[in-house]
């Protein structure tokens, strides 16, 4: 499952799992949103509501995107968030794995102010 995430004037390529979740994922597929910022962290709420899963973990890497139940939000990761102790991403608390972005994702570092994120696909 294909998709694109386009932030101002970023396109980045991913791919979503052949999970419950992601599938869920892709079928409320296009999103737009105005993404929160948690380090190098966007997450944005998006229109399903699924449980945690077999793929649940805290542990995860840049360029990883997950789906985090507590706020029926998906995230996408891009460098440490603000309970790292190096430079891998550390989310709030279990997050299903998603999906990964196939581009270099440190390039959403390069990001100030807030802009929309549009996710298709592809």
């Amino acid at each position: 499952m294909n998709i694109k995430i386009t932030i101002k004037d970023i396109s980045l390529r991913a791919v979503l799992n052949n999970t419950k979740t992601a599938k869920a994922i892709y079928n409320s597929l296009p999103i737009e949103a105005i993404p929160e910022k948690w380090g190098d962290e966007f997450y944005f709420e998006i229109p399903i509501e699924m449980p945690l899963d077999e793929t649940a973990t805290t542990k995860v890497k840049a360029g990883d995107i997950g789906y985090w139940p507590p706020g029926n939000a998906l995230a996408i990761f891009f460098g440490p968030t603000p309970i790292s102790s190096g430079e891998d991403p550390v989310p709030a608390s279990d997050v299903n794995m998603v999906g990964k972005i196939l581009d270099d994702a440190r390039v959403l570092k390069t990001l100030k102010g807030t802009y929309k994120i549009k996710i298709n696909k592809v």
